[in-house]
């Protein structure tokens, strides 16, 4: 199983305590009035759709938050394609504990699925070609450590985490500074100066006029910004060898492929976070022989 610090952390602890607290876990009023405490349970989480598994250790961790008696026992690895029917872990404890943590382990289960899953089928579609696949901040809020665990469990990478992670001058920092009669070259500068060596600087472009002024001021990575693949190929043609180029903007699943065959070293899909489905799984319920 892919196993992440980020899983451990204190804030995915806080993500999971701040999900139960919402739905008013410790407080179900239904399963407290008609189900013994010491009434013992089992169940299966299974899929229901087509799609790559990510969260089953946010499930454990869920259930623990729950009731410590809650065993979880994954059945498939993090990352796994599974189809309808698979069963992908079996659980048991106590039968109330099960039914209050159960939407919560299910809400997120399927929702990093999902994120898994259309990661997944990102870098199917420019399978063979020298590409990297990366996601966005466009993330829930509140998910995007779960989120972006799920785009890499989907086999994709990470952007930048935060604003902190790295300089990204985009179109409206280049507003800000024709307001003050500067461009491209003079943006780079200052962010040059702003921050330590090791950060890289990376500048969004739109035309290839802007891709030579990127160019000529050292930017290390230029963000071709939807654009065409013909203008594209000429932008990777002039950037060859000076700078990493990152396609971005207007990009699907149906257009990708002809994306990453212009030649860009990076493509940048938004749609991994804040599009993605979420895949069909059900946690099925039943009783166990005696008590807890």
């Amino acid at each position: 199983m892919l196993s992440e610090p980020v899983l451990q952390s204190a804030e995915v602890a806080g993500i999971i305590r701040r999900a139960l607290e919402e739905d008013g876990v410790f407080n179900d009023i239904t399963t407290s009035a008609l189900v013994p405490p010491d009434l013992a349970g089992s169940g299966v989480l299974l899929a229901k759709g087509t799609g790559v598994i990510a969260g089953l250790p946010v499930v454990a961790a869920v259930f623990a938050q729950v009731d410590a008696r809650i065993l979880v026992e994954p059945l498939v690895a993090e990352g796994a394609h599974v189809t309808p029917g698979e069963l992908l872990a079996r659980l048991r404890g106590p039968y109330a504990s099960l039914l209050r943590g159960e939407r919560v382990a299910l809400n997120l289960l399927q929702r990093l699925s999902g994120v898994a899953t259309m990661a997944a089928r990102a870098v199917a579609a420019v399978e063979g070609l020298p590409v990297r696949v990366v996601d966005t901040r466009k993330t829930t809020p509140g998910l995007r450590p779960l989120e972006k665990y799920a785009v890499r469990a989907g086999g994709a990478h990470n952007h930048r985490y935060n604003l902190a992670d790295g300089v990204l001058i985009k179109d409206n920092h280049l507003a800000a500074m024709a307001a003050q009669d500067l461009g491209i070259a003079e943006a780079v500068q200052r962010a040059r100066a702003a921050v330590p060596h090791t950060i890289r600087i990376e500048v969004e472009v739109t035309t290839l006029d802007e891709v030579n002024q990127a160019l000529d001021a050292h930017a290390d990575i230029i963000l071709l910004d939807n654009m065409d693949p013909e203008m594209m190929r000429a932008a990777v043609t002039r950037c060859e060898g000076k700078a990493l180029t990152e396609a971005s903007g207007g990009i699907t699943l149906a257009t990708i492929r002809a994306a990453a065959e212009s030649g860009v070293d990076l493509i940048s899909l938004g749609a991994l976070t804040h599009s993605a489905p979420a895949l069909d799984i059900s946690l099925e319920l039943g009783l166990s022989e005696g008590q807890i």
